[in-house]
């Protein structure tokens, strides 16, 4: 069974920084496509960045986000990355780590963790 824990989110202020992490076991994870999605408030998850399981791995990143986030995993620690930099309120949400079916495409059926919140506001 996959299990997938997301932690590093916390209230940061608009511009700083934020590292989550999304720990996982249960799968072989260096073969699997891996992603993160949020939920803003009030809003439908939407997809944020994602990795493919393939070597060298490719990223992809929703407008959004593209020049300020970072998706990378550790092979060694089955550890899934988001380096979040210049954050600004609109990505206030609760960030999930996933395993798509579909690269690219969000999911509610998709495999994820509880989640971990991220908050920005000054």
């Amino acid at each position: 069974e996959k299990r997938l824990e997301e932690s590093g989110g916390g209230l940061v202020e608009p511009g700083g920084s934020l590292r989550l992490s999304c720990k996982t076991s249960g799968f072989v994870f260096r073969f699997y496509s891996m992603a993160w999605v949020r939920r803003p408030p009030g809003k439908n998850l939407e997809w944020v960045a994602g990795i493919t399981g393939r070597s060298p791995a490719e990223t992809r990143y929703a407008d959004a986000v593209n020049g300020r986030f970072t998706i990378s995993k550790d092979l060694e620690k089955d550890t899934l990355y988001l380096d979040m930099d210049n954050v600004m309120p609109e990505d206030t949400a609760m960030y999930y780590c996933t395993v798509p079916n579909v690269f690219g495409i969000v999911n509610t059926n998709d495999k994820r963790g509880p989640g971990t919140q991220v908050t920005v506001s000054s």
